[in-house]
């Protein structure tokens, strides 16, 4: 095979449809727009118009709200402290902050505070603090031998 003889698959590609090139293209004269009216005219946007009568998605009636100042946690699984602690990046001697928790690369950056969640092995016995932390994360630290001090009432499930 040479580089010349590279040949894609016939019916793969197709060239295309050039509008509005005569009547012997098949579209020809109007283009395929029709005759008249405003969708045959340029610059026309009407895809939600429904001739005057109020648009589905005005008629639907909205829900929900978005708090425009909701605390925004970084969260940390339970899984992921204890491969790092694995790994010698965090000190489980030493009791684990957020800082510690920075410094290590486990979180980004603290946001409003960090939680821990219960997803993941933990087996360390260690003395954590932080912002917010679920029911079943205390439990399953606690039971580890550990201590999981939340320093913000961010306790739920």
């Amino acid at each position: 095979m040479k580089l010349n003889e590279l040949r894609d698959n016939p019916g793969a590609t197709r060239s295309r449809k050039r509008v509005g090139r005569g009547p012997g293209s098949g579209k020809g004269k109007t283009g395929g727009r029709g005759i008249k009216g405003q969708k045959s005219r340029s610059g026309v946007a009407i895809k939600g118009f429904e001739g005057g009568q109020m648009p589905l998605y005005q008629r639907l009636p909205k829900r929900g709200f978005n708090k425009p100042n909701r605390k925004q946690y970084a969260v940390v699984n339970l899984g992921l402290i204890q491969k790092f602690i694995d790994a010698k990046k965090l000190d489980a001697k030493k009791p684990i902050t957020e800082d510690a928790l920075v410094e290590s690369g486990l979180v980004r950056r603290r946001k409003d505070g960090i939680r821990v969640l219960a997803k993941g092995d933990f087996k360390a016995k260690v003395d954590l603090s932080v912002t917010g932390a679920s029911k079943s994360a205390i439990e399953i630290v606690e039971k580890a031998g550990g201590k999981l001090t939340v320093t913000a009432s961010a306790v739920a499930e």
